[in-house]
């Protein structure tokens, strides 16, 4: 079967999708890509131009200095905030649990560490859990790109019959060796036995 090569421009607009809503600049899309700087800001143009040409596309690219990141259209403002405001008293998919324990348990983290121990990519996850007011930012890493760090809120307590951090269970053994061996199911685990604990008593 012959391989189906991505496009140029494909490749610019997958890496723009991976890096939500931090982002990504034109100096690490020519890092990872291998194009030169004048190459990509011509397609950076050319998939800002078609985003606002076509009505059917949900989405805009936005730029600001350097860097560069999808969004979607303020058309659709209304629309976006009723599919993340869904009630809390609706359970929290395993995928959102996953998430959100693992900002719990390494808090405060970036969605790249996030990222990391889960496997995949989790900003689709943030971003519905801070609509749920379950997660807030505070600051930014003091790193290249300077990536937003993330930690649980009072209604993170509080959604799970918390009065404090310290009352979270202990983690698995595993996660006391190194971070490549981690993975998101360590600290659901953990997690998920307080609420086991709780339907105990």
């Amino acid at each position: 079967m012959t391989k189906i090569q991505a496009s140029n421009l494909a490749q610019v607009e997958g890496l723009l999708f991976i890096s939500g809503d931090e982002g990504i600049t034109l100096g690490n899309l020519a890092k990872i890509t291998g194009f030169m700087k004048p190459a990509l800001r011509e397609m950076l143009a050319a998939l800002q131009a078609k985003y606002a040409q076509d009505q059917d596309s949900a989405l805009i690219l936005l730029q600001s200095a350097d860097t560069y990141r999808l969004a979607t259209k303020q058309a659709l403002a209304p629309v976006i905030k009723h599919f993340f405001e869904v009630p809390l008293t609706v359970p929290l998919t395993t995928a959102l649990l996953e998430t959100l324990a693992i900002i719990a348990y390494r808090q405060p983290i970036t969605r790249l560490e996030i990222d990391s121990i889960r496997g995949v990519q989790s900003s689709g996850g943030i971003q519905k859990l801070m609509v749920r007011g379950l997660i807030d930012t505070k600051g930014r890493l003091d790193a290249p790109g300077r990536p937003f760090l993330y930690i649980t809120t009072d209604n993170f307590l509080n959604y799970f019959g918390l009065t404090t951090l310290d009352e979270l269970p202990a983690l698995p053994k595993q996660a006391d060796a190194d971070d490549g061996a981690l993975s998101g199911d360590l600290f659901l685990t953990a997690l998920q036995s307080w609420e086991r604990h709780e339907e105990d008593e």
